[in-house]
C-alpha cells in the first residue's frame, strides 16, 4: 500500500514521537517550516508536538493520538517526525492500525523514528520513509535531505540518492528484497517480541550514530541478530553511515564470518550524516554489486 504523492498547497503535520523539542531547536524548526513553507506547503503541528509533560517528552498516549489524528485529518497530506530520540515505540500499544490503514499517507523520520516507521509498515502494510526529520531538513549544513524529499516525496522519483553517491561492495552477488531497516540500535530492539519485524525474504539497511554506540556495542547488536537468525531470513544488506574508529562493515563481517552468501554494499548517504536519502521502508529493491549505484527500486512508493 502505497501513499500520495505531496503536491503545493498540501499540508504537512508534525508530531513528536521521541524526545521532548528543547528552546535550542525551535529556531531549526522555524527554518525548516520557512523552507517548506516558500515551497508551497502548509505546516500544522500536533497537539502534543511541543508538549513535555514528564520532562522527557509528552505522555505515551498523547503522542499516540497525535499520530492516529494525523492519519485521520483528511487536511493532513503527509507527516514527519519533528526530531529524534529514544522511546518512540512507547507509542505502539496505542496506535490504531486500522485507521492507519485505511486514511493512507506519507509519514517520514530516521534514527529513533525507524521504530515506528518499521511497526507502521509491519502491522497494516503501509510504506513507510526513512529519510530526514523535519528538524534535519535544515540542521544539517546541505539541502540534500530537503532534494531528496522533494525528488521522491512529490516528485515520486525512485532514483536512490544523487548521481554522485558512491558505493562500496563488501560481498558481491545479486538480490532482490523489500526494503526494511534503519538505526541499528532500532532494528536490534526488534527482532523479537510482540512488534517484531518480519526480517524473511527483505533487504536489510542499517546505519549507526558512533557518539552512542561503540564498535563493541554494535557488535553486541549484530550478534544477537545473529543468534536470532536474522540473518538467515535476509536477501542482502544495504550499509550506511558509521563514523567509528572501525567501520560498520569490519564488525558486520566479523559477525557473519564467511557463514552467508548474500550481497552486502556499503554508502554513506543515508542515516547519522549530512547525505540523508529517502527510503521506502516497504518497497522491493534490488542490489547488483556490478553496477555502480548498487541498489535501484523497482516499484513505485507513491501515487
Amino acid at each position: 500500500m502505497i501513499p500520495k504523492k505531496l503536491k503545493k498547497g498540501d499540508t504537512i503535520g508534525l508530531i513528536s514521537p521521541s524526545d521532548s523539542i528543547v528552546k535550542d531547536d525551535l529556531e531549526v524548526i522555524n527554518n525548516s517550516i520557512c523552507l517548506m513553507e516558500s515551497s508551497g506547503f502548509n505546516i500544522k503541528f500536533g497537539k502534543y508536538a511541543l508538549e513535555n509533560t514528564l520532562k522527557y517528552g509528552a505522555t505515551a498516549k498523547q503522542k499516540a493520538k497525535d499520530i492516529n489524528d494525523m492519519f485521520e485529518n483528511p487536511e493532513i497530506k503527509a507527516i514527519f517526525c519533528i526530531c529524534g530520540g529514544f522511546n518512540s515505540n512507547c507509542t505502539f500499544d496505542y496506535l490504531d492500525y486500522d485507521k492507519i490503514k485505511y486514511n493512507p499517507k506519507i509519514i517520514c523520520g530516521f534514527s529513533d523514528s525507524t521504530s515506528l516507521l518499521n511497526v507502521i509498515y509491519n502491522k497494516t502494510g503501509l510504506v513507510t520513509f526513512h529519510g530526514p526529520t523535519f528538524k534535519a531538513l535544515t540542521s544539517w549544513q546541505t539541502e540534500y535531505g530537503y532534494k531528496e524529499v522533494m525528488k521522491r516525496l512529490v516528485e515520486g522519483g525512485m532514483s536512490l540518492g544523487q548521481a554522485d553517491d558512491e558505493y562500496k561492495t563488501i560481498k558481491d552477488g545479486t538480490a532482490k528484497g523489500i526494503l526494511v531497516g534503519g538505526n541499528l540500535s532500532l532494528v536490534n530492539e526488534m527482532v523479537s517480541g510482540k512488534y517484531a519485524i518480519d526480517f524473511t525474504d527483505k533487504i536489510l539497511f542499517l546505519e549507526e550514530l558512533f557518539l552512542e554506540t561503540p564498535p563493541a556495542l554494535v557488535s553486541n547488536y549484530l550478534y544477537n541478530m545473529k543468534q536470532n537468525g536474522v540473518f538467515d531470513k535476509i536477501k542482502g544488506i544495504w550499509l550506511g553511515n558509521y563514523d567509528g574508529t572501525i567501520s560498520l562493515e569490519q564488525i558486520l563481517l566479523d559477525t557473519l564470518e564467511g557463514e552467508y552468501n548474500f550481497p552486502i554494499i556499503k554508502s554513506n548517504n543515508f542515516g547519522h550524516t549530512d547525505k540523508k536519502t529517502v527510503i521506502p521502508i516497504g518497497t522491493m529493491a534490488k542490489i547488483n554489486t556490478y553496477e555502480k549505484v548498487k541498489i535501484e527500486l523497482l516499484e513505485n512508493c507513491t501515487e
